[in-house]
């Protein structure tokens, strides 16, 4: 189990458990915020969270377009 683990004061620490249903993203287009799926994103490549992007799925298909549909934009989801 992965989790993260913030300290608010002397006195309040919180733990969370990291799932599929409790990691976001900001897209770096839009700003909408985007639900991500860890698997999904580190399940074909070797990916790092420093170095990841994920984009709404209209602002993805924006960038492959104007790349004439060609070229890899991080991830969809």
């Amino acid at each position: 189990m992965f989790y993260v683990k913030e300290k608010r004061n002397d006195a309040i620490k919180v733990s969370m458990e990291i799932n599929d249903e409790n990691v976001f993203c900001i897209c770096p287009i839009c700003g909408c915020k985007v639900n991500v799926d860890l698997l999904q994103i580190f399940a074909d490549r070797n990916e790092d969270l420093y170095g990841t992007s994920v984009y709404y799925n209209e602002c993805s298909k924006e960038i492959r377009a104007s790349y004439g549909g060609k070229g890899y934009v991080h991830k969809q989801i």
